[in-house]
């Protein structure tokens, strides 16, 4: 077999080995080279399968066309250079491989990731690989033939894609947790809706019913009325980061107060995050609408009062109503009797309980302000009584 034939064809690299200077390495002259060298170069130059080999003491390296892509930087000084010489920056990570086939045994390595210093930087790369053991003439292992498929590319999408995957699992809960909000939010909806009605119409009786004429009664239902647009402005939520814990109270209570003592406050000057204001005027909220369809403010001589503060262990506020009719422990608790305890205690991280005592309903508070909006008590840090 001349030098001719096992060259012919063989590409760009075919040209170059016959250019390269052989006779000053260990593998000498081309005319000296034995059949199985000649055989294997020609396999591997008429290939278009990415593929190298490595023959000789020191692995001398020798590719095809389709390998030049994979050696970056290193394309125009592999040729004839020692496996480990053109392989440095992964060596440790391949010669596990290599000791193997040089044993005699196969090895195949599905996507390994090395990091590799082809073209000047650092990068993270995958490869699926096999080495297998190159025999001489006379049988002995005298070298390592590599057939590889670089799969950075593969990796990368396919990473991109579950990350795309991910992100859509992910838009896709919101969109469930959104919706199951929205139902929510519209059944709250409905609910305030309900109750302010309830409230308005409860106003109104009431007002007409101690109103000495109906320019009297219409002028005090009409300013009932503004006071309840005005408790649903912070119901509905402000664009305000706190709110003062008397302003939250006298917004629920207000379309309630139909007389100065129907309300007792007492607490010093805290302030509330906004959320926090929110869930403590619905359920001040409910409470005053069931303490006026049911409980003390039904009832002409009932009363409730209202004390927040804190102590060592946190927040706490209570509302305790009495003078009105005996109360009784419901049979079913409702959405406004969930929202009060369960919410507010959520938002408050603490507990909140509704108690059905004899003297009228008592509700209690105990938790923690939020730590953006901390205690902030007024300079007489005393609680204060007083009438709404």
């Amino acid at each position: 077999m001349s030098t001719d034939d096992f060259l012919a064809g063989g590409g760009e690299m075919a040209e170059a080995i016959r250019t390269f200077d052989w006779a000053s390495t260990e593998l000498g002259p081309i005319k000296t080279w034995p059949v199985s060298l000649k055989t294997t170069m020609r396999l591997v130059l008429a290939s278009r399968q990415p593929m190298c080999f490595w023959w000789g003491r020191n692995l001398l390296q020798v590719h095809n066309d389709a390998y030049l892509p994979m050696l970056g930087l290193r394309k125009d000084t592999a040729l004839g250079q020692p496996f480990a010489n053109v392989w440095a920056d992964i060596w440790e990570g391949i010669l596990p491989y290599a000791q193997k086939a040089l044993a005699g045994e196969g090895t195949w390595a599905e996507e390994l990731p090395l990091v590799m210093f082809r073209n000047g930087f650092e990068e993270q790369t995958y490869w699926t690989f096999s080495y297998s053991p190159i025999y001489g003439d006379d049988g002995a292992i005298c070298g390592l033939l590599n057939i590889v498929t670089e799969k950075t590319q593969a990796v990368a999408d396919r990473m991109a894609l579950q990350a795309s995957i991910e992100d859509a699992r992910r838009h896709l809960h919101n969109k469930e947790a959104y919706q199951q909000e929205l139902r929510l939010l519209n059944g709250e909806l409905a609910h305030r809706m309900k109750n302010t009605l309830a409230m308005v119409q409860s106003i109104a009786s009431q007002t007409i019913r101690g109103a000495a004429s109906l320019s009297e009664a219409a002028s005090q239902v009409s300013a009932r009325i503004q006071a309840l647009a005005k408790a649903q402005d912070l119901l509905t939520g402000k664009s305000v980061a706190s709110a003062e814990m008397r302003e939250i109270v006298e917004n629920a209570i207000g379309p309630h107060c139909d007389r100065p003592d129907r309300f007792t406050l007492a607490g010093p000057s805290l302030k509330a995050s906004s959320r926090q204001a929110l869930g403590l005027s619905l359920a001040l909220h409910e409470l005053a609408t069931n303490a006026t369809k049911y409980g003390s403010l039904s009832s002409v001589g009932g009363t409730v009062r209202v004390e927040w503060g804190e102590t060592t262990d946190g927040f706490f506020l209570t509302w305790t109503e009495s003078g009105g009719p005996p109360v009784p422990q419901p049979q079913r608790r409702g959405f406004g009797s969930k929202l009060t305890e369960r919410v507010v205690a959520d938002l408050f991280r603490g507990e909140a309980k509704i108690g059905f005592e004899p003297d009228g309903v008592v509700f209690k508070l105990r938790g923690q302000l939020d730590p953006l909006s901390p205690l902030r008590p007024a300079a007489d840090s005393e609680p204060d009584g007083g009438t709404s």
